[in-house]
């Protein structure tokens, strides 16, 4: 679509000035006709200051209407730069100096942090027109009239997390967001009897594109909260007559979680299907879903340089496929060898490239990163994943998320989702942790429903299903996972989160039922191990696995204990026996049958 945002917005103030476009939950109401002239108030107060397409205004807000409003007024006439509310001065000096920011939004009265900031850096200030009727106070009249983007002007910038390195700034046109919004619409094929709830940060494309610009495109209403809450989310659904809501799987997680204390009966909910994105849906969670509401869960995956949606799984009748996130949504997706240079055929797993209308072309100001992001033309998301038969996408996790131990690579996700099948498991998040001699370690954060449950427990379940180096050498129990400000977990950090990222293996065997060596026999098993893991206190109870053992140093002190011993100790043995103690008894056990057998 060459459209632009206040050409849509006019148009359904033409055909349904009365419809409502904009609700909350404490009474805000806003029909098209009224957004309308909200926009075209914005952006005259955008011209009157002097600025205009391409011009950068950032704008904190807190969640809701407002923001909603003013996210479509500015991106309508220039650039729209949200930041999130609850950053420090540090950070909004940043964030402000790094987007070169013209003016900054915000609410008109007291004082904050950021006006604290926006004075240091000499940025102006324009204050938030935006109230709670269709009809606008009247201010001074304008000296300027608006002047609106057109498709090839740039609608929004957003910073990526930059968990790994330097934020980069993702710049989008006014065709990229619509075309997705369009997409997405096209997808959950929404109408103007639709009503969307918004429980996502408008800081983040999720909620900006896929909660807001689809429904405004489709000319439905969306119900604009503050925030997520678990506790009021049931009542919202009731009371807003929502057809539907997008999430991150942790909101999802927490809907399910406080579903025993919610009075609201799931029969007099108007839901017709619920989607999920930003990170990958737990199995067992869209399973949850479904039989708790009686609607079909639609998983898609997006990302902010595709202004959100990429693939998508379709409504019913169509195929859903369980663990996909479904097929390409208007946009070209292909999986390329990870060193860029080959395409992959169907069902052999790569990285996940794509191009298309809604993805740029490139980031700003960043040559680095654009000689890293683009080949061929095509964008690299950084994605593994794989193409089924059907075009049905899989994705098997992230490039810089996968755990490297000792050259044995694990996937994060893997590990999660096999976790999530054990029944005291409620959340799971697997991440690595630093490791003297194999580099990095797998290590995995847990909420439980069943406190009894042990981390032996759960380490025995993984070893029951995936092989031994992928079980978590550490189970730490939380009462809730640590998530970024758009509810996504980050499993890039989170060891130096939870204060685990200069733990050092030889501090962590430090306890007080450290037994040494008992007898001959245990203490040549004892130097062996020493000499394989390089380690120098080991107690004839620590397990060889957590102390950094695997498949490969398990064959080479096998070998040591048959060149060595004269005892022919096997690959199963060891591992069944896995403390110097237990391996102890096995080659004194294995001695005397060759002692019984020369008599």
């Amino acid at each position: 679509m060459r459209a632009t945002i206040e050409q849509i917005l006019n148009t359904h103030k033409s055909q349904s000035p009365d419809a409502l476009a904009i609700t909350a939950p404490d009474g805000f109401a806003l029909t098209y006709a009224g957004l309308h002239r909200h926009v075209v108030a914005i952006a005259t107060q955008i011209a009157d200051a002097g600025y205009g397409s391409n011009d950068r205004i950032a704008c904190i807000l807190p969640n809701g209407p407002e923001l909603a409003i003013t996210f479509l007024g500015i991106s309508s006439c220039a650039t729209f730069a949200p930041l999130n509310p609850a950053y420090t001065e540090s950070e909004l000096e940043y964030y402000l100096t790094d987007l070169a920011a013209s003016a900054i939004v915000m609410a008109p009265n007291g004082d904050s942090p950021s006006r604290t900031v926006a004075r240091k850096l000499k940025i102006p200030v324009i204050d938030s027109v935006v109230n709670s009727g269709d009809e606008l106070e009247q201010g001074t009249p304008a000296n300027r009239l608006p002047v609106f983007s057109d498709p090839d002007d740039i609608a929004l910038v957003l910073h990526t997390s930059g968990t790994t390195s330097k934020p980069k700034i993702v710049p989008l046109k006014v065709q990229n967001l619509l075309d997705s919004a369009e997409n997405i619409a096209k997808t959950l094929r929404l109408n103007s009897a639709d009503i969307c709830l918004n429980v996502m940060p408008l800081f983040h494309i999720h909620g900006l594109c896929a909660a807001i610009l689809a429904t405004i495109t489709s000319g439905g209403t969306v119900v604009c909260t503050e925030g997520f809450s678990a506790a009021h989310f049931m009542d919202w659904l009731l009371l807003q007559r929502a057809t539907w809501y997008t999430a991150v799987p942790s909101m999802h997680q927490s809907i399910l979680a406080h579903k025993s204390s919610v009075q609201t009966p799931t029969n007099e909910i108007k839901l017709r299907f619920i989607r999920s994105s930003s990170a990958p849906l737990p199995p067992n969670v869209m399973q949850g879903l479904e039989e708790y509401f009686d609607v079909p869960v639609i998983e898609a995956y997006g990302m902010t340089e595709a202004a959100h949606q990429m693939t998508s799984n379709p409504l019913p009748p169509l195929e859903r496929k369980a663990g996909s996130v479904g097929i390409a949504s208007h946009i070209d997706v292909a999986i390329m060898s990870i060193e860029g240079e080959d395409f992959l055929p169907m069902n052999e797993p790569g990285e996940i490239v794509i191009k298309g209308s809604s993805v740029i072309t490139a980031y700003s100001n960043n040559q680095q990163a654009n000689r890293d992001a683009f080949v061929q033309k095509w964008f690299r998301t950084g994605d593994l994943g794989y193409l089924d038969s059907d075009g049905y996408l899989f994705i098997t996790g992230r490039i810089k998320e996968i755990i490297n131990r000792g050259g044995e690579k694990i996937s994060p996700r893997e590990v999660e989702e096999t976790l999530l099948h054990h029944p005291a498991v409620r959340q799971v998040v697997a991440f690595a942790i630093p490791h003297e001699t194999l580099g990095e370690e797998i290590a995995v954060a847990v909420v439980v429903q069943d406190k009894n449950v042990s981390s032996k427990e759960l380490q025995k379940f993984v070893d029951l299903h995936l092989a031994q180096f992928k079980v978590p050498r550490q189970v730490i129990f939380l009462d809730e996972i640590p998530k970024g400000p758009t509810g996504k977990v980050q499993r890039i950090g989170l060891a130096e989160k939870l204060g685990l990222d200069e733990i050092r293996v030889e501090e962590q065997r430090k306890d007080d039922n450290y037994i040494a060596p008992r007898n001959p026999v245990e203490e040549r098993i004892v130097e062996i191990w020493q000499e394989v893991l390089g380690i120098r206190q080991i107690s004839v109870h620590h397990r060889f696995l957590d102390l950094g053992g695997d498949s490969l140093s398990a064959m080479r002190l096998v070998s040591l204990i048959r060149d060595r011993h004269d005892i022919e100790l096997s690959l199963i043995d060891f591992f069944d026996a896995g403390t110097v103690a237990e391996q102890a008894h096995i080659m004194q056990e294995l001695l005397l049958q060759e002692i019984d057998n020369s008599v």
